[in-house]
């Protein structure tokens, strides 16, 4: 049995339980809070961020390269064409910009909002870790921002580079193609869709995230103008069409 190490709330992990899941690659998922995660993928023989895919000879601590091996085992048919240079170049630009900003700035939106945070972040984690999440928030909340970065005003800069992503995706689809590399979903498409989650969060995201109405004031109007963008509309078609059914077994 494969193993998935993961942060639930994670758009990395959420990139690589897709894959997973599209290919119908049956797996065990490990879920845990931020900063116990460290633990868990390194004693699994990873680094120091999730997710991290454990196969009978190989440890996979990188969400691209778990794609790409999930490709070699699809039919010809089915791949997210992970060997095509443009197809890379897109993903890699993704995860590099994209990835990072937005999950920085939506954590910044919401860490002031402690209880609907936990509300949605330690879904399916051990007991005792969200107990522990619970009890020392304030420990949790400064390794949070000591981790990300997060220091006064740096949501500004990362909502600027978010809306640039966007515009960049949007000026791709202006063509009318139905995808970012033409005819055929790929790991673009994936890639794009899942790190943009924190911005449109979709109905179909593993981990049931908190909707328009439910976010709180500062939040909506980030969530509402990212789900009416060309790109945003694009990520939440993605989703809807290509999101199948997880095949995930408990952790």
């Amino acid at each position: 049995m494969l193993r998935l190490i993961t942060i639930p709330i994670s758009h990395y992990c959420e990139k690589a339980r897709w894959a997973l899941d599209r290919a119908g690659i049956e797996y065990r998922e490990e879920r845990h809070i931020q900063g116990v995660h460290q633990i868990a993928v390194r004693r699994a023989g990873g680094g120091k961020t999730a997710p991290v895919l454990v196969t009978g000879d190989r440890v996979l601590a990188d969400s691209a390269d778990i794609l790409a091996w999930v490709d070699e085992r699809t039919p010809p048919e089915e791949r997210l064409a992970t060997d095509d240079p443009e197809v890379q170049a897109l993903c890699r630009r993704f995860d590099e910009f994209l990835g990072p900003r937005g999950r920085r700035l939506m954590y910044v939106l919401i860490l002031p909002h402690r209880d609907l945070l936990l509300s949605f972040n330690n879904a399916g984690v051990p007991r005792w870790e969200d107990r522990a999440m619970r009890i020392g928030w304030p420990v949790i909340t400064r390794f949070a921002a000591r981790e990300l970065g997060i220091t006064p005003g740096i949501e500004r800069e990362d909502e600027e580079i978010v809306w640039r992503e966007f515009d960049f995706v949007g000026e791709l689809l202006e063509d009318g193609r139905p995808y970012l590399c033409g005819e055929r979903f790929s790991a673009a498409d994936l890639t794009f869709a899942a790190l943009a989650g924190p911005a449109v969060v979709p109905p179909e995201y593993t981990v049931e995230l908190p909707q328009p109405e439910a976010l709180p004031a500062e939040a909506r109007p980030l969530v509402e103008r990212a789900r009416q963008h060309p790109a945003g509309r694009h990520a939440l078609e993605m989703f809807k069409r290509h999101r199948r059914a997880r095949v995930a077994v408990p952790g």
